[in-house]
C-alpha cells in the first residue's frame, strides 16, 4: 500500500501539472487548467525534437558498445583463474567514483589547450579537435565518457550469469566433439538470452534518463549537438520557470521509457514461453 502511494500519488500529480500552466505572483504559485495547450507546445519544440533525437541517438549508441565490451569482458574473466577477481576490482572503480568527479575529470582530459588527450595527439603529430565544442562530435565525446563509466555495469551482470550457467551442457558438448566457438553460439548465447536481456533493459533506462554526463561535459551544447531529454526538462523547469510544460514533457520522456521496458518484458515473456 505505501509502495503504491509513493508510485501513484505523484504519478497523478505530474498528470495534474502537465495539463496545467503556472504564474508566480504576489509570493504565490498560481495554477490555472491549460487543456492541451502543453502539447501543442511540444508539437512546435524544435528544441525538444532535437533533443529526442540526440537521446535516441545515445541510448542506442552506449548501450550497443556497452554490451559488446562487458560481454567480451565477462567471457574473458569467466575463463581465469579466481573469475578475474583483479578484473573485476579494476573494472568496478568507475562505478565508485561521483558522476561530478567523472565529469570534472573529462572535462579537463577533453580540454582543448591543455587536455591530456590532445596533449597526447600533439606528441603523435595528429589533429587536436575540440572535443566539447565541435557540434560534429561533442555528442560522441559525451557517449564516450559513458561508456567508460558504465561498461562494467553490464559487464558484472554478465559475468555473474555466465558463472551460473550450468556446467553440464558445456561438458557433454566437449565430450562430442565441439570447438569453443560452438559451443558458444549453441549453448551460452541461448543460456544467456535472458540475463542479456535483462542488463540491456537496466542500461536502456538508465542511458534514456542521463543527466551528470551531458550537463556537466556541455551542458546540453554546443547549440543543441548533446541536449537531451533530461538536460533540456531541467532547464524548461528550473530555468525558464515553465512548470506545467517541464511536467509535461516529463510525462511523455516516461513514456517513452515505458516503451523501451515494456518491449524488452514481453521479448523476456517470449523467452520464457519458448523454454
Amino acid at each position: 500500500m505505501v509502495l503504491l502511494l509513493l508510485t501513484a500519488y505523484p504519478l497523478v500529480q505530474l498528470v495534474g501539472m502537465s495539463l496545467s500552466d503556472y504564474t508566480f505572483g504576489g509570493g504565490s504559485i498560481v495554477a490555472r487548467y491549460s487543456g492541451l495547450r502543453n502539447l501543442e507546445l511540444m508539437a512546435e519544440d524544435t528544441v525538444f525534437r532535437a533533443a529526442v533525437r540526440n537521446t535516441l541517438v545515445f541510448v542506442v549508441g552506449v548501450v550497443l558498445v556497452e554490451f559488446v565490451l562487458g560481454f567480451v569482458m565477462a567471457l574473458l574473466a569467466s575463463g581465469l583463474p579466481g573469475g578475474g577477481g583483479l578484473l573485476k576490482t579494476v573494472l568496478i572503480i568507475p562505478l565508485l567514483v561521483p558522476p561530478i568527479a567523472i565529469g570534472t575529470m573529462w572535462r579537463l582530459m577533453y580540454q582543448s589547450e591543455f587536455g591530456v588527450i590532445n596533449a597526447l595527439l600533439r606528441e603523435l603529430r595528429l589533429p587536436t579537435p575540440n572535443w566539447l565544442g565541435d557540434p560534429a562530435i561533442a555528442l560522441g565525446s559525451v557517449m564516450i565518457v559513458d561508456v567508460w563509466h558504465w561498461t562494467a555495469f553490464v559487464f558484472l551482470i554478465l559475468l555473474a550469469g555466465l558463472e551460473s550457467l550450468p556446467p553440464e551442457p558445456f561438458e557433454a558438448a566437449r565430450v562430442d566433439g565441439a570447438s569453443a566457438w560452438q559451443a558458444f553460439w549453441a549453448l551460452t548465447l541461448p543460456l544467456m538470452r535472458p540475463i542479456i536481456l535483462v542488463a540491456l533493459m537496466l542500461r536502456t533506462v538508465f542511458a534514456f534518463k542521463v543527466f551528470d554526463e551531458v550537463f556537466l561535459l556541455t551542458t546540453g551544447g554546443p547549440g543543441t549537438a548533446t541536449e537531451v531529454v533530461s538536460v533540456y526538462i531541467y532547464k524548461v523547469i528550473f530555468r525558464t520557470m515553465e512548470l506545467g510544460y517541464g511536467s509535461f514533457l516529463s510525462l511523455v520522456a516516461a513514456l517513452l521509457t515505458s516503451v523501451f521496458v515494456l518491449a524488452y518484458l514481453w521479448t523476456l515473456r517470449r523467452e520464457r514461453i519458448a523454454a
